[in-house]
């Protein structure tokens, strides 16, 4: 089997071209505010709804809207600019897609959509954990660097997973930043973290933008849901612009 199976678009030709479009303008900025960010980050995401004739070969999990509705970028520190799978250590924006490929030894890069409409991702399970390490379209290159990550505990077994492989035990915990895994409790994440920018009963969400060295922005994401306290899902996203 090839190490990079294709998959049905997720959208019609002409939603990626209006999406693609949208997104050229946003870059074209120099320098855009949190609505610009909020608007490049969801369309991004609009690529990960899988179409129902790909559903089966479990694409990353799509996100409401309603997560970024008035989130203020106001986590300082920047989120997001690495992670661990288990004694493997990976950079958002610099590890390839195959890099993760080659370390686990398992898996396979799948492809939805085209051009800067599209993702590719890993899909991985254990138990009842499921992992997506995801690069989209122009923002990971062609190398296709990670740009997002997405675990997942389920309350039920993923044996029945269709197009995810089986990770071996030694690539867990998955950490983002160094600190931030699953089973950690609401109190740990704020110790950890300091106060989210939003906070609901089942979710808060982390939201970081900044200026680099270079004169880049960097905006990232932490979107991370609880079941009885503990974090049971977590979503970071990292993307610089200039």
């Amino acid at each position: 089997m090839s190490d990079t199976q294709k998959l049905t678009p997720a959208l019609s030709t002409a939603g990626r071209d209006l999406l693609r479009r949208k997104m050229r303008s946003i870059f074209n900025v120099r320098q855009f505010g949190v609505d610009g960010r909020k608007t490049l980050f969801l369309l991004l995401l609009l690529f990960a709804i899988p179409a129902g004739d790909c559903s089966a070969q479990t694409p990353p999990p799509p996100v409401s809207e309603h997560v970024f509705e008035r989130v203020p970028p106001t986590v300082v520190k920047r989120l997001a600019t690495r992670f661990s799978l288990g004694a493997f250590a990976g950079r958002f924006e610099e590890t390839p897609l195959g890099a993760v490929r080659k370390a686990v030894g398992e898996g396979t890069i799948q492809h939805q959509g085209h051009a800067g409409g599209s993702i590719y991702w890993l899909c991985y399970r254990r138990a009842q954990h499921r992992l997506w390490v995801v690069s989209h379209g122009e923002m990971g290159g062609p190398d296709h660097r990670v740009t997002e990550i997405v675990e997942e505990l389920t309350e039920k077994d993923t044996e029945t997973a269709t197009g995810c492989a089986i990770i071996p035990e030694k690539f867990a915990p998955v950490v983002f930043d160094g600190k931030l895994h699953l089973g950690m409790s609401r109190s740990e994440v704020v110790t950890a973290l300091g106060p989210p920018s939003k906070s609901e009963a089942a979710q808060m969400v982390y939201s970081h933008a900044g200026k680099l060295a270079n004169g880049f922005d960097e905006t990232a994401w932490l979107i991370l849901r609880f079941r009885e306290e503990k974090l049971v899902s977590m979503r970071g996203f990292k993307t610089t612009t200039n």
